[in-house]
């Protein structure tokens, strides 16, 4: 019984690092694409910043793609999913009990 606890920890650990290895790969890639197209804008138009929406758009979904790896949303996040699925299996439980 034990084993099988270990094994779904090791699992569920797994996953998290995981997670964390393709958020700091997309991460690197934002930058090595920003700082390019930095370079681009500030060689051939430096008169118009247009980067800065590049910078912001890519920026805002790197940013919630964080806030799901680090499970910085308050709710939402994995052990809110448990909670909830365990208080649905109540709940249900409750009503069977009271039309028996």
């Amino acid at each position: 019984m034990e084993t099988n606890k270990d094994f779904e920890r090791y699992q569920k650990a797994r996953k998290q690092v995981k997670e964390i290895k393709e958020f700091y790969s997309h991460l690197l890639t934002y930058i090595g694409v920003i700082v390019v197209i930095i370079y681009i804008n500030l060689t051939y138009t430096p008169e118009v910043l247009w980067f800065i929406w590049t910078l912001f758009g890519w920026g805002i979904g790197l940013f919630f793609h964080a806030m799901r790896v680090f499970n910085f949303f308050p709710f939402f996040n994995k052990d809110w999913e448990e909670k909830k699925i365990k208080q649905f299996i109540d709940e249900e439980k409750m009503n069977k009990n009271k039309f028996e």
